[in-house]
């Protein structure tokens, strides 16, 4: 079942106009549907009942504390890269020994604070990396517990910038060389080697890579384990796909299926870090036409919204449907989508074929409930937009539109700029 749906004509949030929405908060905005969240969730996580699994939800997609609280109740932990979503994943309530930190540039303090929180485990991505964690446990008389995250020099066959598991990447330690990172990681007396990490990228529409990463761990695994080594989890990361356009990824059954079979075989917990195929179809950008423009080789449709709160389209190209809020009979037009940021790279869509829209009505950017708003920025001094889930007929505002003056919170002009006349004679030869 769709809960973003039409209605009579109208766009539809579960059981709320979009439009209604729009009027209470204004645009643009981010809206969420608390069932295709729920949904989502449940069935990544049912698909591979039958091992022991943890389900940890990549928050880099989506941040929002009302997003993280939502899994935690179903019962999912949290993989995270930062102090910062550390940070977000204790507050909206993760229990620790759910949460694993990944990421190449871990620093001291973002591992102290990971430590006296006691979360799983670090997913090691550098030699160097183990001998700091080393250390900073050493002065807290902790036992640090890791795991080696492995690039195994798959090509996962997704948008350059996004793939992960490649020599060229700067993710993780060669499969040829991992061994010697594990026999460091077990002479350091400050280390608990726990598992083994695979990552190989993000928006993957392919089983293949997955289960060819797997065959390669495997070997790895066995080896490690002969030399005395605990490999109590095998973490395979994320990165399974979704629809924007016209890609066919797999159901996440399909995925559990092709993979089960060798992951059997690991006598392993298995961690799953999920984000985009969770969220991403959960979310949609709503936004407002400003203003048509045409000239001799181009129409122009100028709304609201703009690359700060939706970049991957300007970053990666990224094709996302656009939708109009009200559906009804009219001429189809060819036309970029454009916001109001002084840069060419300005376009939610480029080369579209759609309804003519009409200056005031509503349009919805479709499937950007990941990497959306947390990508989001302030470029041009644009207020961030408002953040709404939705559950039935309830609105709920999970994070309020930014105000002009949280544009400059925090900044401060030092008092020899005040005083115009003693910068005037600070500045004379």
């Amino acid at each position: 079942m769709h809960y973003f749906e039409y209605k009579k004509g109208e766009l539809y949030c579960e059981r709320v106009p979009v439009s209604r929405i729009a009027q209470q908060v204004g645009t643009p905005f981010y809206l969420y549907s608390y069932r295709t969240l729920v949904r989502h969730f449940k069935v990544f996580n049912e698909a591979f009942e039958g091992i022991p699994h943890l389900v940890c939800y990549s928050m880099k997609a989506n941040s929002n504390l009302a997003l993280i609280r939502l899994f935690v109740n179903l019962g999912g932990g949290v993989d995270v890269v930062s102090g910062g979503e550390l940070y977000r994943a204790l507050k909206a309530g993760a229990d620790p020994q759910k949460i694993v930190f990944s990421g190449v540039g871990k620093k001291e303090d973002e591992i102290e604070y990971a430590l006296k929180a006691s979360i799983l485990m670090f997913n090691v991505e550098s030699s160097m990396e183990l001998r700091t964690i080393n250390e900073v446990a050493g002065r807290m008389n902790r036992k640090a517990p890791i795991s080696i995250r492995v690039n195994p020099d798959i090509d996962a066959r997704t948008h350059p910038y996004i793939t992960t598991g490649m020599k060229q990447n700067k993710f993780g330690i060669d499969i040829l060389r991992a061994p010697m990172a594990y026999r460091l990681a077990s002479e350091l007396p400050n280390l608990k080697v726990m598992g083994i990490d695979c990552h190989l990228g993000s928006q993957l529409v392919d089983v293949e890579p997955f289960v060819e990463a797997l065959k390669k761990l495997k070997s790895l695994v066995d080896d490690l384990r002969r030399e005395g080594m605990e490999i109590r989890y095998l973490d395979l990361g994320g990165g399974l796909g979704i629809t924007y356009n016209d890609e066919e990824p797999p159901h996440p059954y399909e995925y559990a299926s092709n993979i089960l079979e060798e992951i059997r075989s690991f006598n392993c917990t298995l961690i799953l870090e999920p984000g985009r195929v969770i969220v991403g179809n959960a979310g949609i950008l709503v936004s407002r036409v400003l203003y048509t423009k045409e000239n001799e080789e181009k129409r122009f449709i100028i709304v609201d919204a703009a690359m700060n709160d939706l970049v991957r389209p300007s970053y990666y190209g990224s094709f996302h449907q656009i939708l109009p809020v009200r559906e009804e009979a009219r001429e189809e037009i060819v036309a970029d989508v454009v916001g109001p940021i002084c840069e060419s790279a300005d376009f939610l869509a480029k080369g579209r074929k759609m309804p003519r829209p009409n200056p005031g009505e509503l349009i919805t950017v479709m499937s950007a409930g990941a990497y959306g708003f947390s990508m989001a920025t302030n470029y041009n001094s644009r207020p961030r937009v408002a953040e709404v889930l939705v559950r039935d007929d309830e609105i709920h505002v999970i994070r309020k539109r930014e105000e002009y003056e949280d544009l400059v919170r925090g900044e401060e002009i030092p008092e020899f700029l005040r005083d115009n006349s003693k910068f005037q004679s600070s500045n004379v030869k």
